[in-house]
């Protein structure tokens, strides 16, 4: 994965890129400037520090930076909340030791409370990943709804490899350039949080070696959370759903997070949802339903 002074570096370049003076509240310059966004003494003057300093920190040396000029750093460069995050996390990584502890990992990563939660939701596809991705336990609808990507045999699945890797996912996603783009922001994000995580590392070099598209994406250094939205999905079984989703973590399992998607009331997609519970009752009657995640 990528050196930590050079994320950080591309990190900030990047962000002070997409910024012009009238968009940071700057006077308008007259003539050709040399840099496509603020000059790095706009964003020093921005933030309240010399240039020097500021010419420090974007050379990717970040430790020792206080919470107050990070903060003087996002307001300046215009950070969102996760970009303001993944600033924060990479500080934190250029420290000379974590300030705590990582997540504990568990054995299996999935409790049997876990999965009976998923069972009882009935009505909506509903599933639970770690932060690389991987789709650890689903419920019925949700491996019904997920059978492209479970298709292939290897477990754990995992959404970003099949995003990247498979090109059943160019029909799955009906907006694929976005599905895209949320992956590897997402996981660059967490790449931010837990650099020295080894899985994480090796999904981010396969996916740098077998896809130009993400590497792409990758060198981009965007980052984003992935909380609620909208997902535009075509099931091979019933057709185009509109789906909203929500995504909650589990405070007692760190690192998991579950994801449900539902459809509003009366909808063709509420009825597709409908259809996609009988296809899946058949299925599981079949034996041919796609196995559980980590079976």
């Amino acid at each position: 994965m990528d050196d930590h002074r050079a994320q950080v570096r591309e990190f900030l370049t990047s962000r002070r890129a997409r910024l012009t003076p009238e968009q940071a509240g700057l006077p308008a310059y007259s003539g050709n400037r040399r840099v496509a966004g603020l000059r790095r003494e706009e964003v020093a003057l921005l933030a309240g520090m010399s240039i020097d300093y500021y010419v420090r920190l974007e050379r990717g040396n970040l430790a020792g930076a206080s919470d107050s000029v990070l903060d003087n750093l996002a307001r300046a460069l215009q950070l969102d909340d996760a970009e303001r995050t993944h600033l924060f996390d990479l500080a934190r990584a250029a420290g000379p030791a974590p300030v705590r502890q990582r997540r504990p990992k568990a054995a299996s990563g999935i409790t049997s409370t876990i999965q009976y939660m998923l069972d009882a939701i009935t009505d909506a596809p509903a599933w639970v990943r770690n932060a690389r991705h991987d789709l650890l336990a689903a419920n019925t609808l949700a491996r019904a709804l997920y059978a492209p990507l479970l298709a292939d045999p290897r477990r754990p699945a995992n959404t970003a490899r099949f995003v990247y890797l498979d090109p059943a996912s160019h029909e799955f996603f009906v907006d694929w350039e976005r599905a895209a783009d949320d992956i590897a922001a997402m996981l660059r994000s967490e790449a931010g949080r837990d650099p020295h995580n080894r899985q994480l590392i090796e999904l981010i070099g396969e996916l740098s070696t077998r896809s130009a598209e993400f590497r792409t994406r990758w060198a981009a250094h965007n980052v984003r959370f992935h909380r609620t939205g909208h997902k535009k999905l075509h099931h091979p079984a019933v057709g185009r759903l509109d789906l909203e989703f929500e995504a909650m973590e589990f405070p007692a399992h760190p690192g998991l997070t579950m994801l449900v998607y539902t459809a509003a009331p009366n909808t063709p997609t509420a009825d597709a949802l409908k259809l996609l519970a009988t296809w899946a009752a058949t299925l599981n009657r079949t034996n041919e339903l796609p196995a559980r995640a980590a079976d």
